[in-house]
């Protein structure tokens, strides 16, 4: 699994000529001279990021295309970690980076071509500062303590990880769900910085039944007995019953019924008859979930789970840059822009998608749309791997 889901296709071991081979991820400390004011109040010094970059930046520093990662994902994009010991790092070993078969010596996004950068999201767990990093005025873990970030604060946070790079204008921002949100807050934030835009299954906003998920997923959290209001750090127990039921809940919205009733439908598992008891595994689908969830809160951490979750669901960027007027949004876009939706998208469905589209073409701005039929949910991003390839290559080309 991958990030919000699976990836399907041939992998390019380190050695192969289409891999990027091995990556190492770095970190930088931002916001040193002046804090990052935050959109919800406060502000934070010294901000660590980590990030990974892959290819070389040209001479006429023209050619970087910003990577935005997903809820759960993290700097490696590409290739293979080096070094993939660590806190949280584990998932790592023996697999490539999240969008390996996207971003790669000719591949969709060409590192023979582009300067890529991907970095992690302010309140994560992968290496950039958030509520399982050590506060310097207590000498302890964040937890609950730790303000609350919004999109645009991650916008911010990659223009000045762009800006240290020495990149002032970008060829490209490109992202899935969260990352996808992230990426147009770049281009509404900073209009004069993207070239092109490109948005996979994600929105302006999300839905209501997405937000309604997500506010059960963090009532999991919340409600388990050991998350101790978020000090669970150096505990004896720690709050993974209720992230791995908020996971469960993720998981649910990143397929559609098309595809649990493919991949699964109602078999039972290694039986022929149910044990008709309430807490034993019976279907395939109760085993899959109980998987996800095992993995899942192996390698994240429950705060930032809430922190992200928040995030998004706070993000509307009509009514933050257009008075509700989508129209008025998109007509400070100026970046060329391709939205990607995929017609069994329960948590960006195609229609929330088709408004944002709508508002561009109101605006009389550059826009391409396409939805893609597919019956994987909102993972179609990640797993629709040729179509998706082949619509960025397109759009990248004609951009050139």
């Amino acid at each position: 699994m991958s990030v919000d889901g699976e990836t399907g296709g041939d992998v390019h071991k380190p050695d192969h000529p289409n891999s990027q081979g091995w990556t190492e991820a770095r970190r930088v400390v931002l916001f040193s001279d002046a804090p990052l004011e935050l959109e919800a109040g406060g502000r934070l010094s010294d901000v660590e990021t980590e990030y990974e970059t892959y290819g070389r930046l040209s001479k006429n520093k023209d050619n970087a295309v910003l990577v935005c990662h997903a809820l759960t994902g993290d700097a490696h994009a590409a290739g293979w970690d080096k070094n993939p010991e660590g806190p949280m790092r584990a998932y790592r070993r023996d697999k490539p980076g999240w969008w390996d078969r996207m971003v790669g010596p000719g591949k969709a996004i060409d590192t023979d071509r582009f300067y890529v950068v991907c970095a992690n999201v302010l309140g994560s767990c992968y290496g950039t500062l958030g509520p399982s990093s050590v506060n310097p005025a207590t000498g302890r873990p964040w937890g609950m303590s730790f303000p609350i970030v919004t999109v645009g604060d991650w916008a911010r946070q990659q223009i000045e990880l762009l800006k240290t790079l020495g990149v002032g204008r970008l060829k490209c921002a490109v992202g899935g769900s969260m990352g996808g949100q992230i990426a147009l807050e770049i281009a509404l934030a900073r209009p004069d910085m993207v070239e092109d835009l490109i948005i996979l299954s994600a929105g302006h906003r999300v839905t209501s039944q997405g937000l309604a998920f997500s506010v059960v997923g963090r009532n999991a959290v919340l409600s388990d007995p050991y998350f101790c209001n978020g000090d669970y750090y150096g505990r004896p127990g720690k709050p993974l019953a209720g992230l791995a039921v908020a996971r469960m809940m993720a998981q649910i919205t990143y397929l559609s019924e098309e595809s649990m009733g493919f991949k699964f439908g109602r078999k039972l598992r290694g039986k022929e008859s149910p044990d008709f008891t309430l807490t034993g595994v019976d279907f395939e689908l109760e085993s899959y979930l109980n998987h996800q969830a095992e993995s899942f809160v192996k390698r994240y951490d429950a705060n930032s789970y809430l922190y992200l979750t928040r995030a998004m669901d706070y993000y509307d960027a009509a009514d933050k840059w257009g008075g509700g007027d989508l129209a008025v949004m998109a007509g400070r876009i100026e970046a060329r822009t391709m939205v990607v939706s995929f017609s069994s998208d329960w948590l960006f469905p195609p229609e929330l998608c088709r408004e944002m589209v709508t508002g561009m073409c109101l605006a009389r701005r550059p826009i391409s749309y396409v939805n893609v039929p597919s019956r994987y949910g909102h993972d179609a991003f990640l797993v629709e791997t040729e179509t998706v390839r082949r619509l960025v290559a397109c759009h990248l080309k004609a951009g050139s």
